[in-house]
């Protein structure tokens, strides 16, 4: 492939192609084109925050975001105090890759736990440590809301409002809202959400990968390659546009299929997919 064929605004997800190694996505994107990166803290700890830092600056790479911090809902105050120290050190990571959003998933229940709106407070709480650390770092936290289906064990924040309700709580240039179709598509206040969001600043990344039925046993790894399922990704993608948002469109698809196929192949078939349903 071609250096430079990419469109503009397609970032890939580390994970997308989770079979490569930092090295391997850095040289894939730039033979490509694919101008920005979203990683993952585990692969870049291994390798190496400030060596992964060097290596996307040098061959001159954007990092769309870092995943993830956040999982802020223990209720006793060991477990809380361990999240902040985590996500602490997840801003810090997040600042030397020269990340545009730290990605937070915010937690789910605690194990024989039942209080959502409890666990939503403990959220507010964490931040209002966490947000002054940021904002010494220069780095923008993005509360990513997950599917109703990830309420229990993931994420007790399930769509853009609930995002928004906590990240209006802080400035808005310190914390903002993610929004994924995988995991917003459904919702019929995305479009009103989108709208609150772009009005206070506050979409700071925007992701896409498809909903395939029947939904795979297990359901976190299966997201569909773009067009394989039933969103309307350009349509998500102009949502967001018509609400303000310029930034990059990141591809984050949790799939053993795509992890079992050559790298290479796999990124030729997201840029081409990108083309034809979300450009």
């Amino acid at each position: 492939m071609k250096a430079a064929t990419a469109p503009a605004r397609l970032s890939l997800n580390q994970e997308t192609i989770r079979q490569w190694s930092v090295p391997e996505l850095v040289a894939g994107c730039a033979a490509a084109g694919v101008g920005a990166v979203g990683l993952w803290r585990d692969p870049v700890r291994e390798f190496g925050v400030r060596k992964t830092a060097k290596l996307v600056s040098g061959a001159g790479l954007r990092v769309s975001s870092l995943c993830r911090g956040g999982f802020f809902t223990a209720a006793d105050p060991a477990g809380r105090a361990a999240a902040l120290r985590d996500n602490r050190r997840a801003v810090e990571e997040a600042a030397e890759l020269g990340a545009e959003v730290l990605v937070l998933v915010s937690g789910g229940l605690p194990a024989g736990d039942r209080d959502l709106v409890g666990a939503r407070h403990r959220i507010v709480d964490v931040l209002g440590d966490l947000t002054p650390w940021a904002a010494r770092f220069g780095v923008r936290l993005g509360i990513e809301p997950l599917h109703p289906m990830f309420a229990a064990d993931r994420c007790v924040v399930s769509t853009l409002g609930q995002a928004l309700d906590i990240a209006e709580r802080f400035p808005a240039d310190r914390v903002g809202v993610v929004a994924d179709s995988y995991h917003l598509w459904w919702d019929e206040r995305l479009p009103a959400d989108l709208r609150r969001a772009g009005r206070g600043g506050r979409l700071v990344s925007v992701q896409v990968a498809d909903w395939v039925t029947p939904l795979p046993e297990g359901v976190l790894l299966g997201r569909g390659q773009l067009g394989d399922g039933c969103v309307d990704l350009r349509g998500f993608r102009e949502l967001a546009d018509a609400c303000g948002y310029r930034g990059p469109v990141e591809v984050e698809i949790f799939h053993p299929g795509l992890w079992a196929r050559d790298g290479s192949e796999v990124l030729r078939e997201v840029v081409d997919r990108y083309r034809r349903h979300v450009e």
